[in-house]
């Protein structure tokens, strides 16, 4: 079913029409949820945009769009209000046969785009070598509920891990190993990972001190660039090693993903540089290839440019950044670009679009969006480190989740004097846990930074994954305790809305289908979130009001049907996150 704001817009744009001409048809009519009930459910303010071009005032031309209003199956006559807002007042009958469609499948009554668009998600993208880090969290997180929305939306989703597999680390690396380790370059997990990124770090402090090493590390790139066998041999192999334990987060975080890394463009790289020659763009500076791009100075005010070709002959982010926008427009046929990337590269990919359009790879039809974020921070308000001033493992961060959710689990058990299996307790444990830290992550807006806390996100009230979870199982609770079986509820059974809180939560659930539009377009997951803390909060209040199972017939199947919805739509949203439900805590 189309959303109730996209029905009323279009009803909106035939009265413009009508009263005014053609000319107003396709005016937003400027129609959003009214912030205060006594004002109705939804408001118009498009009487004041108008007043002076069609030189009128508000209160009368609001009077003119009212008169050729129809609205009479969604709302109560509308009421205009100083200096000219049109109020609407949603029914009760319109409400109750927006339910009743909501129950008909497994949509909960969204329908999916009618203009699908091919889209690439580029997320996560740790670098080989290294291990993950509460850095990858936010990346991997948001990237993942966007790639869901999106999908569950209609459109044609390319999850994509460029990880950092290709230049000069590599040259570090190896060049690093063939002295003090070489068995690591020859024979597969020689080394442990956190020995591995232990020889990184001394690999790294040795490029930075001894222009010898750092020479002959620079070498090791361009032979292995140029294809050597040995070294790409060696490259293999640590590769494959950093995939694995990738892996075991992203099983652990059930995230999917196509791994195309760096050195999947490899191959295209001197392409990108010769034709941004032939077209022009490309100036020599210092002996670098690079583009200049408008808008972008250094601290000294000079022109700041996108580097393309280092003078060692040497490619970077930039150049492959570009082969991978160029192959995804010209072979995945991408229709939108998105690059979940923290907040620290928006410059580059301000640059990178700017020098793609210049050079006509990335044309008006496409949108190529970078999608930034804040750092996570430590309670004393700091980027969150380890103790040692590490930063900190993304495996610990989520084992350290999981066990005080276990601890939590278990004091209450024994407060309740419950008895539970360890399997109940092991999967409760795991599933509140990690919720905890996604849902903790995904409720900030993702453009700021946030204060990481463990007892906050573990939390049993406000806006937390512990308290959405409560509310799904509470109406598992009822479903158990009434004997009901959801599924054997007729959809055609009348729904009766006759509390106030009964309306407060259909005019919720049916806003679903809105909200799932606005983060498709806005990409921001935490309005996702803020709808599912307000929908459990209005179902709690609701449940609190009206009694259910103690109900008279036909009242109590109207309410069993109200508490289903309100569970399926916790669920939906829920998995659209990233995040299980369970039946019991």
């Amino acid at each position: 079913m189309a959303s109730t704001l996209a029905q009323l817009k279009n009803r909106f744009d035939r009265a413009l029409t009508a009263a005014f001409g053609t000319q107003l048809s396709g005016t937003d009519p400027l129609l959003v949820p009214t912030s205060n009930p006594k004002f109705g459910d939804y408001q118009s303010n498009v009487a004041m945009s108008l007043a002076k071009p069609l030189k009128q005032a508000p209160r009368s031309i609001a009077a003119q769009i009212v008169s050729h209003l129809e609205i009479d199956d969604l709302c109560a006559p509308p009421e205009i209000a100083r200096p000219g807002f049109i109020n609407l007042t949603l029914k009760p009958a319109y409400l109750e046969t927006q339910l009743q469609r909501m129950l008909q499948g497994d949509r909960l009554g969204v329908e999916p785009t009618p203009h699908p668009q091919h889209v690439v998600v580029d997320f996560s993208s740790p670098n080989i070598a290294k291990e993950m880090h509460v850095g990858h969290l936010r990346s991997t997180i948001i990237g993942d509920s966007i790639a869901r929305i999106l999908e569950f939306q209609g459109h044609d989703v390319l999850r994509l891990n460029h990880v950092g597999d290709w230049g000069t680390q590599f040259g570090m690396l190896i060049t690093y190993l063939r002295e003090v380790y070489p068995d690591a370059l020859t024979t597969a997990d020689a080394l442990d990972i956190g020995d591995l990124v232990a020889f990184y770090k001394k690999a790294k402090q040795r490029f930075d001190e001894d222009e010898d090493f750092k020479e002959a590390s620079r070498q090791a790139v361009v032979t292995l660039q140029a294809g050597d066998e040995t070294a790409r041999r060696a490259w293999q192999l640590l590769c494959d090693q950093s995939r694995r334990e990738f892996q075991k987060i992203y099983d652990l975080l059930d995230i999917r993903l196509t791994e195309r890394g760096e050195s999947f463009y490899n191959s295209q790289l001197a392409d990108v540089v010769s034709e941004l020659d032939r077209l022009g763009l490309l100036v020599e500076d210092a002996g670098a290839k690079c583009v200049f791009v408008e808008g972008f100075t250094n601290k000294e005010g000079k022109p700041l440019p996108l580097i393309v070709q280092k003078s060692d002959g040497g490619y970077n982010y930039a150049t492959t950044d570009l082969a991978a926008l160029r192959y995804r427009i010209e072979k995945d046929n991408a229709d939108r670009l998105i690059y979940v990337v923290d907040a620290g590269q928006s410059n580059h990919f301000a640059q990178v679009f700017q020098v793609a359009k210049r050079a006509g790879w990335l044309p008006e039809n496409v949108e190529a969006i970078h999608v930034p974020f804040g750092l996570v921070q430590g309670e004393d308000g700091k980027k969150l480190k380890t103790r040692a001033g590490e930063t900190v493992r993304l495996q610990d961060l989520l084992d350290e989740a999981i066990a005080r959710s276990r601890a939590d689990l278990e004091k209450r058990l024994q407060t309740e004097n419950r008895q539970e299996t360890e399997e109940f307790i092991d999967r409760t444990s795991k599933i509140v846990g990690l919720s905890a830290v996604k849902y903790a992550d995904l409720s900030q807006n993702r453009t700021s930074n946030y204060i990481f806390s463990y007892d906050k996100m573990l939390a049993l009230q406000g806006n937390t994954a512990p308290y959405l979870l409560y509310a799904y199982v509470r109406v598992q609770g009822i479903a158990r305790k009434g004997g009901i079986d959801f599924e054997k509820i007729a959809a055609n059974t009348p729904i009766q809305l006759q509390e106030e809180t009964e309306l407060t939560l259909a005019k919720h659930l049916i806003g679903l289908s809105e909200i799932l539009d606005d983060v498709a377009a806005d990409l921001l997951p935490n309005r996702l979130c803020q709808y599912l803390f307000e929908l459990s909060q209005k179902f709690n209040q609701f449940y609190d009001k009206c009694p259910v199972l103690q109900a008279e017939e036909p009242l109590r199947t109207s309410r069993l049907i109200l508490c289903d919805l309100s569970a399926r739509t916790i669920k939906l949203g829920l998995f659209l996150l990233g995040i299980q439900v369970l039946e019991r805590m």
